[in-house]
């Protein structure tokens, strides 16, 4: 008998309890969750469609109007940053084609990512769906938005005569670097912001610093020897696992160990946050 703890007063946390009883059940409640969002990804993809219509709503162009302006973009910019890099036009067009319309998809993704959540907030308090399947849907809104830019990559490298080469067998594992980056970068910040609402406005201002520390309207090789320090860009690495399978011939293998290396690192913490913080979002959103 003297060997056994003395129990605590009611209230206060036993100094003897190393071991959180809650944490296996957490653990597989987050698991569950995830599981369960993956399985009804038709309803993401049904509420994904119907965000877009809704968002179109009365447009003659719908989502065109993005593609019109895009291409726009494109042309005023490649005019003019060809003449002030003194690159060939039929050297730089491809490339920003291609950088500016992934980076429009990384931007709108990481920007909805804050509020996948609390722009769902009387659907998440009224109907036990799993908060993941908010994350899913976020994702593939953005993904079929930006869709509607990939003909205009086409145009232009069919113009030019680009061909992507084999490196094109390299982009379905970008496309899946990128859905995983997306998905954990929407759980995550999509807790954080319900919980810190002035995340967002933060999370902007990162992503315009972001467009001008990233190679998308200039090269690489611009910056000389300094070029190496791009890997410890995390954007970049995304970037570049979905840029170099098109256009520069599957890129090295540098940068796409970095965006592995991201990739863990992201989906590790975006994990750890959804077990830990996953039975209070209710009450945040």
């Amino acid at each position: 008998m003297l060997d056994q703890p003395i129990p605590s007063p009611p209230g206060t946390a036993s100094p003897h309890r190393v071991f959180d009883a809650q944490q296996p059940e957490r653990l597989s409640r987050a698991f569950a969750d995830i599981r369960e969002g993956v399985e009804r990804w038709r309803l993401a993809w049904a509420l994904a469609r119907s965000d877009i219509r809704n968002r179109y709503r009365g447009s003659v162009l719908g989502p065109l109007w993005l593609t019109l302006s895009t291409a726009i973009m494109l042309l005023a910019m490649g005019f003019l940053y060809s003449r002030l890099f003194k690159l060939e036009l039929a050297n730089y067009l491809p490339w920003l084609a291609v950088s500016l319309i992934l980076w429009n998809m990384i931007s709108q993704v990481v920007g909805e990512a804050c509020t996948c959540l609390t722009s769902a907030e009387g659907v998440v308090q009224r109907f036990p769906l799993p908060y993941s399947l908010y994350a899913i849907r976020s994702v593939m809104r953005n993904m079929l938005i930006a869709a509607h830019n990939l003909p205009l990559i086409a145009i232009v490298l069919l113009i030019f005569g680009v061909a992507p080469g084999w490196g094109l067998l390299l982009l379905p594992f970008g496309l899946l670097l990128f859905t995983i980056n997306a998905l954990s970068v929407s759980l995550l910040l999509g807790m954080i912001c319900a919980r810190f609402r002035d995340v967002g406005p933060i999370m902007g201002s990162i992503v315009q610093i972001a467009f001008f520390v990233t190679p998308i309207i200039w090269k690489p090789e611009l910056i000389g020897e300094h070029s190496a320090l791009l890997l410890l860009n995390p954007f970049h690495a995304v970037l570049e696992s979905l840029r170099a399978p098109i256009i520069e011939h599957g890129g090295n293998a540098y940068a796409w160990l970095s965006a592995c290396i991201y990739t863990l690192i992201l989906a590790g913490i975006s994990g750890a946050f959804f077990v830990r913080f996953r039975d209070r979002l209710a009450f945040w959103v």
